[in-house]
């Protein structure tokens, strides 16, 4: 009897710790969760550099970069992302406090990506996490300076195109802004745009110029997406109805 009184607190204290490495491992699993989070938000197919996929990363709550390798996710391997996260689990039987474990995973980002892979763990990098510069602007397009400019030609008068020309010529258009003229039947239709990534709808300003009317206008969101022809000098010569 007093052995099996002897033995009781030798099994509690074995039962307690296998309690508390399961807290533990409770803990890594939801770190492990919250790196795969981050590999979610980032699965998409659209090519990126590897700091606008750092930048993204870094922008979700509750997650530091520590690393990321490669150039583009459409290059090579695409992007390896070095992320460190936090977990949090709680057993009232044996912690005094809630446990909370920072892990380190790497998430990789390219067009062969699957969708919730599983993150790697790694050994957290030294130093402190990285930091990202905010992208750049793009260039504002001049939609009130155009309208204010363009020419007006008064009914059954003559658009030239070449006045339209020196009129964005006048406008000293950032170098990121691409323009296109083009004239047909006596209109001239004016293309300003800015190169888009393929995916979102693209930003562009359009414009036409007729004998008795001028007008400036940004197509609706749905023509400015990819292969919508939203953005082109013909959609400027020959607006298609918005959409309804």
């Amino acid at each position: 009897m007093r052995r099996i009184l002897l033995l009781a607190p030798l099994l509690l204290l074995a039962s307690g710790c296998g309690l508390a490495q399961s807290s533990r491992s409770e803990a890594t699993d939801a770190a492990r969760e919250a790196a795969r989070t981050v590999g979610e938000r980032l699965y998409d197919q659209r090519p990126r550099t590897a700091e606008e996929v750092g930048r993204a990363a870094s922008q979700l709550d509750g997650v530091e970069v520590m690393r990321v390798t490669g150039t583009s996710t459409h290059e090579g391997d695409g992007i390896d992302v070095v992320v460190r996260t936090s977990g949090s689990a709680y057993n009232s039987w044996v912690d005094l406090e809630e446990i909370t474990v920072r892990s380190c995973f790497t998430v990789r980002v390219s067009p062969r990506s699957r969708w919730r892979e599983d993150p790697h763990d790694v050994d957290c990098p030294e130093g402190p996490a990285l930091t990202f510069a905010p992208p750049p602007e793009p260039p504002r397009l001049p939609a009130e300076e155009l309208r204010a400019r363009l020419p007006r030609v008064p009914a059954g008068g003559r658009v030239d195109e070449t006045e339209v020309r020196r009129t964005l010529a006048a406008l000293d258009l950032d170098p990121a802004i691409r323009t296109e003229v083009k004239t047909d039947g006596g209109r001239v239709g004016v293309l300003l745009s800015v190169q888009g990534n393929h995916f979102d709808p693209q930003d562009c300003l359009l414009a036409r110029v007729v004998p008795g009317a001028t007008e400036v206008w940004v197509p609706p969101r749905i023509q400015r997406m990819p292969g919508e022809g939203g953005c082109t000098v013909a959609n400027a010569l020959d607006p298609a109805p918005a959409p309804h």
